[in-house]
């Protein structure tokens, strides 16, 4: 199973449950297990968490992370485009996709993918509708199978010992 990482896993992570500085075998289990090929964050969401400023962006700008965790793959636009279409409207205008950000670019690699898992902080929230839908209501709509981080946890065996 490929697990992909959606950027509130990391940032959340950090701030709420296993700081960098605090829980370090947590930061370094990924990146073992994006080297063994179990986990790894698209290119464009990778893009979001480097964007900012703090201890996630500096821990995903360093090589290990990098070169462990960055998918080496470039984004199927049929895909995307049906996640759009389906996930989300099919009719969306410039403020509603500049809204939804990335997310569909996390749930396209997962797409038609049985091998592949996107993991997310975010909550389901059916009555959402357009640009406002969450990641797990896009991954249904789509037919991606998506876990939240601590159903990842566990069945990725994250263990500190």
């Amino acid at each position: 199973m490929l697990y992909l990482l959606d950027a509130n896993t990391l940032i959340r992570a950090n701030a709420d449950y296993y700081p960098i500085e605090r829980i370090p075998q947590f930061w370094d289990w990924l990146i073992e297990c994006g080297n063994a090929g179990r986990v790894k964050i698209p290119n464009e969401i990778a893009d979001e968490v480097t964007a900012g400023r703090d201890e996630v962006a500096d821990w995903l700008k360093g090589e290990d992370a990098k070169s462990a965790l960055r998918l080496s793959e470039r984004i199927d636009v049929a895909s995307l485009r049906h996640v759009v279409a389906s996930g989300y409207a099919p009719d969306l205008d410039a403020t509603e996709m500049q809204k939804i950000g990335k997310d569909p670019f996390l749930v396209a690699y997962a797409l038609g993918k049985s091998d592949r898992t996107v993991v997310t902080k975010e909550l389901s929230k059916p009555s959402k509708q357009r640009a406002n839908r969450k990641v797990p209501d896009v991954c249904g709509s789509c037919g991606v199978t998506w876990l939240n981080d601590f159903g990842f946890y566990r069945e990725a065996d994250f263990r500190i010992t």
